[in-house]
């Protein structure tokens, strides 16, 4: 169902990024576009702190964050080692909790991110509850380039029409005024009035984001009839980023959405951004500059790593044809009967008659060293094999 949806926005004009997990209309913030491997990218936050509460905030899924409710983090200085490392960033953000609830701290950090990285796109992430005049001239003094603002859908309309005030507000000072916020299943009415709203303001765009179950607030996704996507990964694994599962009808409500921007011929960005959309940065940096054993392929498609594998008495068809080719670089398992080799291989095995599986892995930095850990295996033959779609 969602690959047919997916196929229906993008047959219309939408454009498909990332593998699929990624849909645009019109256009897509340079921050959203550079985190798919998150390479020249930091995000920092001063505390976790929020005056809202959204009963879907993964926030409390974060290392330490009692301790960050209370205490502020240091982000100009993590900022400036960054800077003595000689790193480069491209990309910088400052999110929460609510950063405007720490105005000194908040526009100390980006009048030192302009000053130091000076050609750096720099991003603030707000409810836009406190955001005033004085908030945005020291700001645009900043040189900020993009500023998010959330809306929640079940707040009163007073409260949105605050929020469509602010980022009305915010349009005279910030180059990039967007909105991000997660779509619940059941709202797809409102949200199509949301992007019209946000159109007729003539926002740069809007980050329609996969509406998830944060592992907490079990009772509210109960009562409220919420259930877990089935399979929420295509690979299965234990991902850094604290958003939690996927919820079932989220990401088609999304693509609706995707759908209603092209069919209305709004002028806004409009961007799907789904949950595995905001792993691969996780994945990307874990290989990219890895030493790659030579059975392995580092996949240009999702970013992990793979490889072919046959088991028990096809591995003495197979170890022949690699002899006559001069193939070296296989590993053999004698303990647990499979041979793996490069996916490249699979084209010299066309004349057998047998089941190859294709492995999909991950490099770990484990206490003794790096580990590869294999994550899933899928079924092909070599005469199905396809190397654009299977690896």
């Amino acid at each position: 169902m969602r690959a047919c949806a997916s196929a229906n926005v993008t047959s219309k004009g939408a454009l498909e990024r990332n593998d699929d997990k990624s849909i645009v209309v019109n256009h897509i913030s340079p921050a959203c576009a550079a985190c798919q491997t998150g390479l020249g990218t930091a995000t920092f936050f001063i505390s976790l702190k929020c005056h809202r509460n959204c009963f879907f905030c993964f926030n409390p899924n974060q290392e330490n964050y009692a301790e960050f409710q209370n205490q502020k983090r240091d982000c100009r200085r993590e900022l400036e080692e960054i800077y003595r490392s000689g790193a480069r960033l491209e990309h910088i953000a400052l999110t929460g909790g609510e950063p405007l609830l720490h105005r000194a701290e908040t526009i100390d950090f980006f009048n030192y991110a302009r000053e130091k990285f000076p050609h750096a796109y720099t991003r603030l992430y707000t409810s836009g509850d406190h955001l005033d005049d004085e908030w945005l001239t020291a700001l645009q003094r900043a040189r900020l380039d993009e500023i998010r603002f959330s809306i929640r859908m079940y707040d009163s309309d007073a409260a949105r029409r605050h929020t469509y005030d602010r980022i009305a507000l915010a349009k005279a000072y910030i180059p990039n005024v967007m909105v991000e916020m997660p779509v619940l299943p059941g709202t797809l009415e409102e949200m199509k009035q949301v992007l019209t709203q946000l159109d007729a303001l003539g926002v740069f765009g809007i980050n329609l984001l996969e509406f998830c179950f944060p592992l907490n607030n079990a009772e509210i996704y109960r009562d409220k009839g919420y259930r877990i996507r089935h399979r929420p990964y295509r690979v299965f694994y234990n991902y850094s980023y604290a958003g939690g599962l996927p919820i079932a009808q989220s990401e088609l409500e999304c693509l609706d959405l995707v759908e209603f921007a092209l069919d209305q011929k709004l002028k806004l960005g409009v961007h799907y951004c789904s949950l595995e959309n905001k792993h691969t940065g996780e994945v990307y940096q874990r290989h990219c500059e890895q030493k790659i054993p030579a059975h392995l392929y580092f996949s240009p498609r999702d970013y992990f790593l793979k490889s072919a594998k046959v088991f028990g008495k096809a591995i003495k068809q197979v170890l022949p044809i690699f002899e006559r080719n001069g193939y070296r670089d296989f590993q053999r398992s004698r303990d647990h009967y499979y041979l793996e080799f490069h996916v490249n291989q699979i084209a010299a095995l066309k004349s057998l008659d047998i089941e190859i599986g294709i492995a999909t892995s991950m490099i770990e930095a484990r206490p003794g060293g790096d580990v590869i850990r294999e994550l899933k295996v899928d079924a092909t033959t070599p005469q199905t094999f396809d190397p654009a779609t299977d690896v």
